[in-house]
């Protein structure tokens, strides 16, 4: 067994108590990811010195003060690489950053280093966040540790598989339209889509500004709980963060669901769901319900036009976002281009891969003049009524549940192929995001061997009650501690 099977919480207590050692506990996941990680492919760089350097300076603070240290003191954690880490080369998955060493560290970084944790390095995932399957990434592909000729999600795919396989402790990801969620449920860990602007995107290389949020993936719903106490709140760099207490996630987690009013939304057993994924969201409920949750049908009637909203949206904020990207400071160059048109073109052809250079393509149509109105200025419209339909949907329930996607893991290179099929995968996450409310995919079971997750889905700032729901069915399901197959380090 290693350490990194034991939640927060425990390795917290034996670090105080001095029965391990930060420094230690660093050098087993570095072990393991230098084991384990050629065939996983969740890493693109590992920090050693970094990390054990972290590591001394925690154990000192835990010696001086065991009880005044904070509680994620000592743990080991890594991030995915569209967050800015300082002096750590920082791609965002593509080749038109290779290079790129960020001055300074997004907030949720300089949060999580001033409370002692352990950086261990930066975490594979689709180019710039695009993609439903981690294998959009210009450096490298994720497997997925359960089987490995199966995708792990995306676009955190690296930030799931390093936790699923106990890597680290707990990761970051970043979810614009399910990239915490989906991964999460296909390598069977916890991982929070936070409310947005409950958490700072200071520091976050932008895919698409309106709908991006950082959150954690972890072992176990109390494990993501910590982070999320720890990275959230208010942030003056950040002007859409919001003003909100951040510190009743903990507090209410073992509450239970006995008298919680749990939405099923009927539009989402509509869209083709595998008949294992659908086994496994029917046991939900009945556990659910047995633990005292009260379930009732809700319609988000919207659903049916958010995907191709969402497709709307988020390439025209990827068309201006991304326009920044010259190519001039870092990346591939351009070698022989004799004018700054050719070298723009050259550059941003080379550097940007097939599916970023898709999406600017139809974003940058979809704003362009003539078509704005009838592409652009209607997708905003069908976010309001995404919204609205939420916002109805919650006054009659405390959280909403669901699958967290319609299948388990595919097979890599079975959708490459199939934009449109590759999109349909975030079919259940998306309208979250468009809304801007809160989420989480727990583990929920198994279907066919591969792990499944539920998605609860609460209201704006309605990440406690998420967790309430996901907690019990963590408990009652008792799945979290199950180790796949490529986790296992060989003896």
């Amino acid at each position: 067994m290693t350490l990194l099977e034991e939640p927060i919480r425990e390795l917290g207590r034996r670090l105080r108590e001095r029965e391990i050692s930060a420094v230690e506990l660093a050098e087993e996941a570095l072990a393991r990811a230098k084991e384990l990680d050629p065939t996983l492919g969740a890493f693109l760089r590992v920090t050693p010195e970094l990390a054990l350097e972290a590591a001394a300076v925690a154990d000192l603070r835990l010696q001086e003060d065991p009880a005044g240290a904070p509680i994620l003191c000592g743990i080991p954690v890594a991030y995915k690489d569209v967050v800015c880490t300082e002096g750590v080369e920082t791609t965002a998955g593509s080749q038109i950053l290779r290079g790129f060493v960020p001055p300074y560290s997004a907030t949720v970084v300089d949060r999580l280093s001033a409370l002692g944790v352990v950086p261990l390095g930066k975490l594979n995932c689709d180019e710039f966040a695009m993609g439903s399957s981690n294998e959009n990434s210009a450096y490298q592909l994720t497997r997925n540790p359960w089987d490995p000729e199966r995708v792990a999600g995306g676009s955190s795919g690296g930030s799931a598989v390093a936790v699923a396989a106990r890597l680290a402790c707990v990761t970051l990801g970043s979810d614009t339209g399910g990239s915490i969620r989906l991964p999460a449920s296909f390598s069977g860990v916890v991982g929070v889509k936070p409310t947005y602007g409950r958490v700072s995107r200071y520091g976050l290389i932008a895919f698409a500004s309106s709908l991006d949020q950082i959150g954690p993936l972890a072992k176990t719903v109390e494990d993501a709980a910590l982070v999320l106490t720890a990275i959230a709140g208010q942030d003056p760099r950040d002007s859409t963060s919001v003003v909100a207490p951040v510190d009743g996630f903990l507090g209410e987690l073992r509450a239970g669901v006995k008298g919680l009013r749990l939405g099923i939304p009927k539009e989402y057993l509509e869209v083709g769901l595998d008949p294992g994924v659908r086994a496994v969201f029917e046991q939900s409920i009945r556990m659910l319900e047995g633990l005292g949750a009260v379930t009732q049908e809700v319609s988000l009637p919207t659903t049916e036009y958010a995907l191709s909203a969402y497709y709307v949206i988020a390439p025209a904020e990827v068309s201006s976002n991304l326009a920044r990207m010259d190519g001039v400071r870092f990346g591939p160059g351009f070698a022989g281009a004799t004018t700054l048109k050719e070298a723009y073109e050259q550059a941003r052809h080379e550097g940007f891969g097939e599916e970023v250079r898709r999406r600017v393509t139809l974003g940058t149509y979809a704003l362009s003049s003539g078509y704005y109105d009838a592409y652009y200025l209607r997708a905003q419209k069908v976010r309001t009524l995404v919204a609205q339909d939420f916002d109805l949907a919650f006054a009659q329930v405390d959280a909403i549940i669901s699958p967290t996607a319609p299948t388990a893991a595919f097979r890599l290179g079975e959708r490459t192929a199939d934009p449109l099929a590759m999109y349909a995968t975030d079919v259940l996450t998306l309208p979250a995001n468009l809304a801007g409310i809160s989420g989480i995919s727990v583990p929920a079971g198994f279907a066919a061997g591969l792990p499944v997750g539920l998605q609860v889905l609460g209201p704006y700032l309605g990440e406690s009650t998420c967790f309430r729901v996901a907690q019990s069915l963590e408990t009652e399901a008792r799945i979290w501690d199950r180790l796949p197959p490529l986790a296992v380090a060989p003896a």
